[in-house]
């Protein structure tokens, strides 16, 4: 049986490097992007490498679709390492937040947005899609804003509504090759994510622990422990689905 491998863009920290630990402890070898900060990605490298598994970081910016056909060069060459041509597992995870009203909202922060959130992940997985094996898995990810309201985050949440429901098209056109896919919403994580405003803001990170049904903020593991369970086997009859992890935030 060939090694699983999966694709993790934005994988040198926060939800995506918490997803590349848990799949890696699990036993899958992982390509990971980063868009800057290569000495932080390495260091992801050698904590994969501790957990058994093989990894290699791969740059780009998942805004800037220019790059998208030396990427998959890249990808390609780094597969023939595993004497493999394809990969098992695609997580869109790359992105970066937004915070201002929606009558703020500049054309060129929309137009930021757009190409991280959107069009990116739309055509990233497009030229990915023919070295994702047949029977793999698409993880997309989305955020718990396109249920619960928060103002300030409107723009961005529109974004991640647009890839929900591109997730069930996906899923639809892809199914005859037996690819699953999924879109996980996370909700309030502790990261850096934003500036680290949840994590680092006590005030805010206990107003959303008290409307969240098990009583706390969520941690990166808690997304990496659903990323690698979505993946699994185990859920293999599972597709075109929204799956909120968010602690019961709101309800």
């Amino acid at each position: 049986m060939n090694q699983k491998i999966a694709l993790i863009t934005g994988g040198n920290r926060g939800l995506g490097k918490s997803g590349a630990l848990k799949l890696a402890a699990k036993g899958t070898d992982i390509l990971f992007t980063y868009r800057q900060h290569a000495e932080e990605a390495q260091a992801v490298v050698k904590e994969i490498e501790a957990l058994g598994a093989r990894a290699v970081a791969l740059p780009l910016d998942v805004g800037d679709s220019q790059q998208f056909d030396g990427f998959v060069a890249q990808v390609k060459a780094a597969l023939e390492t595993w004497q493999r041509s394809g990969f098992d597992y695609l997580v869109n995870n790359a992105g970066h937040g937004h915070y201002r009203p929606l009558a703020e909202t500049t054309e060129a922060e929309f137009d930021a947005l757009m190409q991280v959130h959107v069009k990116g992940p739309f055509f990233l997985t497009q030229k990915l899609l023919p070295l994702l094996v047949e029977g793999g898995r698409v993880l997309n990810i989305s955020s718990g804003l396109t249920r619960m309201t928060l103002p300030g985050s409107g723009t961005y949440a529109a974004m991640k509504g647009a890839m929900e429901v591109l997730t069930r098209y996906q899923a639809k056109e892809w199914g005859e090759r037996r690819i699953r896919v999924n879109i996980l919403a996370p909700g309030a994580i502790e990261t850096d994510f934003g500036g680290g405003r949840v994590r680092d803001t006590r005030d805010l990170n206990a107003q959303i622990a008290s409307v969240t049904a098990l009583g706390r903020v969520g941690l990166p593991e808690d997304i990496g422990d659903a990323i690698a369970a979505i993946l699994s086997d185990e859920t293999s009859w599972i597709t075109a689905q929204r799956i909120e992890a968010s602690g019961g935030q709101a309800l």
